[in-house]
């Protein structure tokens, strides 16, 4: 299966019904038709599944969030990072679609946890354009940073929690796929969390530092080039 960033109607999408969501029938999943289509494995597998839709919408907002922030991007440290770890999320959204397959469920299933993450996702992304062009290149590129050092807080707490949720799982296959995904991936989750930290400190310290009056007078392009050279 070719992976997927946006579920949507022609691609399979499936959902369940609650108020506010309308959806065509053949849309339409509930929890006994998803305990139908997922393995067995003695535990609560619908909700299992609204857990790793969720999860794997986030992961899908991310690469989302990452070819935005990439493309804005003046400093060429931050706008490799945020391309290197772009590729890392659309791997994320690989491990986990094959995960949702090997359950038996259907990577296009957007639960209503999923809904919700979704559309704080969509507002974290909307949040990086607000000063666009109101404000100096500096204060414009930490927006773009604590966007991504927001969205990596939450998927590292989501892989750390998927990893505890396999010891509750009975051996077998999926459980093996399960924990050799989280351990690949969180360890990925960590080196996200960690640079996106240790950068934002680093940024503040400089601005800290800084004699604001060396800015009063700057050009726009002035203040690019010193944006550019931040790190060096």
């Amino acid at each position: 299966m070719t992976m997927m960033l946006t579920p949507t109607k022609d691609k399979g999408a499936q959902t369940k019904l609650h108020e506010g969501v309308y959806a065509e029938p053949a849309q339409v999943v509930t929890d006994e038709d998803l305990a139908a289509q997922l393995d067995d494995l003695g535990v609560n597998m619908p909700f299992l599944a609204d857990v790793v839709s969720a999860m794997l919408t986030h992961e899908r907002c991310g690469r989302h969030l990452y070819r935005a922030v990439a493309a804005r991007a003046n400093n060429p440290m931050l706008k490799a990072k945020y391309e290197e770890f772009g590729r890392e999320t659309e791997h994320h959204v690989e491990v986990l679609e094959a995960l949702v397959q090997q359950m038996g469920g259907n990577p296009a299933y957007v639960s209503p946890t999923a809904r919700t993450v979704e559309a704080a996702d969509t507002k974290l992304l909307e949040s990086t354009y607000t000063t666009s062009g109101s404000v100096d290149p500096m204060t414009a590129e930490m927006a773009l940073l604590d966007a991504v050092f927001i969205a990596e807080s939450v998927d590292h707490a989501n892989w750390k929690t998927f990893a505890s949720v396999v010891d509750l799982l009975p051996d077998g296959e999926l459980r093996d796929a399960m924990a050799a995904a989280a351990a690949e991936v969180e360890a990925q989750e960590d080196e996200h969390l960690g640079w996106a930290t240790t950068t934002k400190q680093r940024m503040i310290a400089m601005q800290v530092k800084s004699n604001v009056m060396q800015t009063v007078g700057m050009k726009a392009e002035e203040l690019v080039a010193r944006v550019r050279n931040l790190f060096d």
